[in-house]
């Protein structure tokens, strides 16, 4: 793990690449910013969590590390121990957690739940939407409560790492470190709350035939196996659904519960 501060003092406020090692957007972010070393006014940790998969190209090397926390110093998976020592680093800050993902080419936030943090700082940010998982068990919230979890497009993409990079400069600025750096404006962000799996039956090809976030009405068309389709038993808007992202499921089925403004 790689951990730098820039700024003067102890930070509070952190912004974290790499918990997965195939997903190299939020490196590049993390990287950008230790490379051009902006005059900050408040100091940030800047951190590469899971060096061993980003060097083989892997999401992990023995457990998923956003399934793994609070970890344990003496854990019996490199993951599990890394998670503790990432939790470490990460007390006290405010956190700002890179990924990227299979089904969407935008970004969008993931927090627990809708906290002042949300409200104050996700309208700030060049997001389409936020979504409220609930607790999970092993995800970063375990040891950095205050935690957005930004997608920030494809997995691989060039655009997704360039979204990366404006997204951290958007946190930063609303978190005061990066004050003359302009943030996102608009009227109202959508709030979903992350609902059941779509199940995924084991098959040679899959489709996706909704976009996410966008209504889906009982009866429609959702997704195939091997040409079965599968049939929305309820309205929902689609979240993180995609034809190959999850080995078991299509994605999820969420609720439009919202809006947040500035």
């Amino acid at each position: 793990m790689r951990v730098e501060t820039l700024g003067d003092g102890e930070p509070d406020v952190a912004v974290v690449g790499g918990i997965h090692g195939d997903e190299p957007a939020g490196v590049h972010a993390v990287e950008h910013f230790l490379e051009t070393r902006p005059p900050l006014e408040r100091p940030v940790k800047f951190v590469i969590a899971n060096e061993p998969a980003i060097e083989r190209g892997v999401r992990y090397v023995d457990a998923d590390l956003n399934r793994s926390f609070p970890g344990r110093a003496d854990g019996q998976s490199q993951e599990v121990t890394l998670a503790h020592e990432l939790g470490e680093e990460l007390k006290g800050c405010v956190t700002l957690a890179l990924h990227t993902t299979q089904s969407y080419d935008g970004l969008f936030a993931l927090v627990d739940e809708i906290r002042d943090l949300a409200r104050e700082v996700c309208p700030q940010l060049s997001i389409d939407a936020v979504v409220e998982t609930g607790h999970a068990e092993g995800r970063i919230f375990e040891v950095a409560p205050e935690t957005i979890e930004v997608e920030c497009g494809y997995q691989g993409s060039k655009q997704a790492a360039e979204n990366a990079v404006q997204v951290t400069s958007e946190f930063l600025a609303a978190m005061g470190a990066l004050p003359d750096e302009p943030t996102a404006e608009r009227a109202e962000l959508p709030v979903f709350r992350l609902g059941d799996p779509v199940p995924k039956d084991a098959a040679e090809t899959y489709e996706v035939f909704v976009d996410n976030f966008e209504a889906v009405l009982s009866g429609e068309r959702v997704a195939a196996a091997d040409g079965s389709v599968v049939f929305a038993e309820r309205d929902f808007h689609p979240v993180l659904l995609s034809a190959y992202g999850y080995e078991d499921v299509f994605g999820y089925m969420g609720e439009h519960v919202g809006t947040l403004s500035q």
